[in-house]
């Protein structure tokens, strides 16, 4: 991936911000020969692990994701002229990204995605379908390094609420909560994010509103379909 000082970094430190952490209902599909791409619906959202060394290591400190899974990216499925893409904000930008080379980007020991696809019940998913009228203003829009709320970039999280909350008359669909960068057994700043921000001349934004795929995948609405690998067998 391009821009690994920040844009890979960004795209897994997403999963520090400390979202709310739901019980969530895992209707799963565990055989890959009952799943296919035309499964896929508009809308649904596609969660990925993605392994980055000591960034990862200090993420999977403070986040919980459904089935112990450490989600450090999420994005969007669409449907275009026949053909399935993932809207996402990762590596530098807001784009689509072909669904199979989004699918092939992180892949287990045995060569399986570790790609989880999800679904909202009926009211919100339609919002989610909805929503996607607006991508095209969000498109070429930065990445968020920062973190930052309301500062015109995205991260990847952040896109899926802003899209949804537009969409809902400016009502949540998932909930903010305070983003942590904290050693849960020091309740000190990792020494990985303060150098993070130091790079970017920037403060540690401690305490900020927020959320990651992980705090996501655990709301009580979003039902997970489909999981292309064992994550309890890496």
């Amino acid at each position: 991936m391009a821009r690994k000082t920040l844009s890979v970094a960004g795209i897994v430190l997403v999963i520090v911000l400390l979202g709310g952490f739901y019980g969530c209902n895992d209707r799963s599909s565990r055989t890959s020969s009952e799943w296919n791409e035309q499964s896929i619906k508009t809308g649904d959202l596609l969660f990925q692990d993605i392994d980055c060394g000591p960034l990862c290591d200090a993420i999977e400190r403070v986040t919980q994701s459904i089935r112990g899974v450490h989600f450090s990216h999420v994005g969007i499925a669409q449907w275009q002229n026949n053909s399935l893409y993932v809207l996402e904000a990762s590596q530098g930008s807001v784009h689509y990204t072909p669904f199979k080379k989004f699918l092939n980007r992180s892949v287990d020991s045995l060569g399986k995605p570790k790609v989880a696809v999800a679904r909202l019940d009926s009211v919100q998913q339609q919002l989610m379908v909805n929503a996607l009228q607006y991508a095209p203003d969000f498109l070429g829009k930065p990445y968020d390094d920062f973190f930052l709320p309301d500062n015109g970039r995205y991260y990847c999280s952040e896109l899926v609420y802003v899209l949804l909350e537009k969409e809902n008359n400016n009502q949540q669909v998932f909930v903010l909560e305070p983003m942590t960068y904290k050693d849960p057994q020091t309740g000190e700043i990792f020494p990985v994010w303060a150098d993070y921000f130091a790079r970017l001349k920037m403060e540690v934004p401690e305490g900020l509103p927020g959320l990651n795929p992980g705090g996501m995948s655990r709301m009580p609405h979003l039902h997970f379909l489909h999981w292309y690998w064992q994550p309890d067998q890496n």
